[in-house]
Formats: C-alpha cells, sequence, structure tokens
C-alpha cells in the first residue's frame, strides 16, 4: 500500500489507552502496551501467496517483525482460510507446519481460527504473534539518529528470489536459467533462510542498536524509506556495499525485476550508533551471520540517496512490490 495513503488512514486512528507506548505507524513493525515492567509486543501479518509452505512461512514472517523490536516472540494465533474442496491432508499439512514452525522457535501456538471459505482460490493464513521485552529495552523502527550507521545482514531479495524459483520455474528455464540455479534459489528459505531472530538477538544483546527492521513488501529501498519516515531523518546507501547474492541476480534479471524492491525477508535491516555500529556487526559474525555497513542516517533535508561510486541519486521508489508486479503480468503454470 502506498506510504501516502497508509499514513492518511493511519491518522485517523485515536489511542486514548494510556498503556499502548507504541500504536499503529508507517515503519513500525509491532506494537508495544504496558505490563508493568515488561512490553507485551503484538503484530499480525498474513501470508496471500500460493505456497506449499503457508503454515511454516506464517510463523517466521510473524515471529521477524517481533524480533526486530528487540523482543522474544512467545505465542501465536493463526486464521487459516480453506478453499472449498481443500482435503483433510492438505489442511493438516498446514497446521502440522504451524505447529513445527512454533516448535523450532520455542513458540506456543495458543489459538486461532479455521473455516472453508467461498471464492478462495488457495489457501490464506493470518498470523498473530506476541511476544515480550523488558521495558526500557525496546527498539523501534523511529528510533534511528542522524550520524547512526546502517548495516545489513546476509544481503537482499532472499524471500522474493526464493518465491519467484518456486513460483515461476517454467518461465525462468525458458529465460535460460539453468535448473540447478533455480533450485538453489528456491531454497533461500532455508538457506540463508528468511528467519531474522537470531540476527535480531546477537545485535540487540551487543547494545548500541537505535532501530531494527525486516524488509519485506517493497524490498530493501521501501525498507529504508520506512526508517526515514519514523524517524525523520534522511539515509544515504552505499549501492555497491549491499550484498546481492548470485542467484538472486541471475533470476532478477531474467525477468526483468528489480531486486531494490523485492520482498526481502531474511536480510535485517539494523541501525546503530558510530561508536557500536563495529560491536553490532562482530556479535552478528559471530553468531554465523554475514553483516555489513552500507551506509549512513543523515538529517532529514538530505533526503533518501543512493551513491554509486561518486554519483547520487535518489533511492528508488516502489509503488508496490516487484513480486506482485511479476506475477500480475507473467502468466504462470
Amino acid at each position: 500500500m502506498p506510504g501516502e495513503l497508509l499514513s492518511r488512514l493511519l491518522a485517523k486512528i485515536h489511542r486514548d489507552d494510556q498503556r499502548v507506548i507504541m500504536g499503529p505507524g508507517v515503519g513500525e513493525d509491532a506494537a508495544f502496551v504496558d505490563f508493568g515492567d515488561t512490553l507485551l509486543v503484538a503484530k499480525t501479518d498474513p501470508v496471500t501467496f500460493a505456497t506449499d509452505l503457508i503454515g511454516w512461512y506464517t510463523v517466521q514472517v510473524n515471529a521477524n517483525d517481533i524480533a526486530c523490536c528487540g523482543a522474544v516472540p512467545k505465542w501465536f494465533l493463526a486464521t487459516a482460510l480453506f478453499p472449498v474442496g481443500a482435503t483433510p491432508d492438505q489442511v493438516e499439512r498446514v497446521f502440522d507446519q504451524l505447529s513445527e514452525a512454533c516448535d523450532a522457535l520455542g513458540v506456543t501456538m495458543i489459538g486461532g481460527h479455521s473455516e472453508i471459505t467461498l471464492d478462495l482460490p488457495r489457501p490464506i493464513i493470518s498470523g498473530t504473534m506476541l511476544g515480550e521485552v523488558t521495558k526500557g529495552e525496546e527498539v523501534m523502527t523511529a528510533g534511528a539518529r542522524p550520524g547512526d550507521r546502517v548495516i545489513l545482514t546476509k544481503g537482499i531479495a532472499i524471500e522474493g528470489t526464493s518465491l519467484l524459483a518456486r513460483e515461476m520455474r517454467t518461465q525462468l528455464i525458458s529465460a535460460g536459467v539453468a535448473a540447478d540455479v533455480i533450485d538453489r534459489a528456491a531454497n533461500y528459505l532455508y538457506e540463508p533462510g528468511i528467519s531474522v531472530v537470531p540476527e535480531a538477538r546477537a545485535a540487540h544483546a551487543a547494545g548500541g542498536v537505535t532501530s531494527m527492521h525486516d524488509p519485506t513488501e517493497g524490498g530493501l529501498a521501501t525498507a529504508l524509506a520506512e526508517v526515514a519516515t519514523a524517524s525523520a531523518t534522511g539515509v544515504a546507501i552505499n549501492k555497491d556495499a549491499v550484498p546481492v547474492f548470485q542467484e538472486a541476480a541471475e533470476l532478477c534479471a531474467a525477468l526483468r525485476v528489480d531486486p531494490w524492491g523485492l520482498i526481502s525477508s531474511g536480510a535485517l535491516l539494523i541501525t546503530a550508533g558510530p561508536e557500536r555500529a563495529s560491536d553490532v556487526i562482530d556479535a552478528v559474525n559471530k553468531a554465523g551471520i554475514t553483516a555489513v555497513d552500507i551506509g549512513e542516517i543523515r538529517p532529514p533535508e538530505d533526503g533518501l540517496i543512493l551513491r554509486t561510486g561518486s554519483v547520487d541519486k535518489a533511492l528508488p521508489i516502489f509503488d508496490r512490490d516487484e513480486l506482485a508486479r511479476v506475477l500480475a503480468h507473467v502468466s504462470r503454470p
């Protein structure tokens, strides 16, 4: 959804409950509710595209946003909608995925809702993840400050590359992409993986983190804009410092997709004070996850800058995610 429209819609929401420390806002990953010494952190996110891993997937994307707040994912609810004609085996497979993903993260599934729904072409699951964090240790997207370093883990377009490989294998083969490249790309969900919980915990424990954000719809470019919007800052990014995996580059080139606007769960965007940024990078690297410095948070009047060599351009803007664009215009099998 375009940022301007979302901002206008969210501005209509009135919050009278003083226990709501943070409610809805552009770029914020979750809400915070005061429970004394602890903040309850709440997040909801659906998975609406076709995937054979929809249950597992829903848990991951919701847990990521809890972790980005410096919190520990604890409790999960799922609303599972299945199309008419779904078989008991198909439904059971989704429920098994939900349970297995929760168990792997130490999360308890505490409820939800399920039904067979008319006019659905495929299953849709909306997850709600609850977590907790000690008051004073929470992290908000809005916490970035001018002078902070911008850190990125793993690389961009991890999630989107895997989905392109899984959804558009026939088109990729026709475009000349080798089958083994597509297979490796499809496995990106697991390796390097779309969970950012381990690196979020490592970065948070290192200290000095001012914000964390999960680059989802709209890719890294949109995530950077969301951090800047939430924090009322500018940002300058060194394009050459941003890691792009070989398979991601090849699949995106074959389908004419810009990886900067492609859904990118699996990467974690971190800002940290300049005096602590190297400690954060070291902590994430010691956790077995690559982290690199890709730029700097700037004053708001500097705008959103993408630097290539010595040339500065405006950070690209994507009205919608590149995955949604290409799936809408290219026939799938």
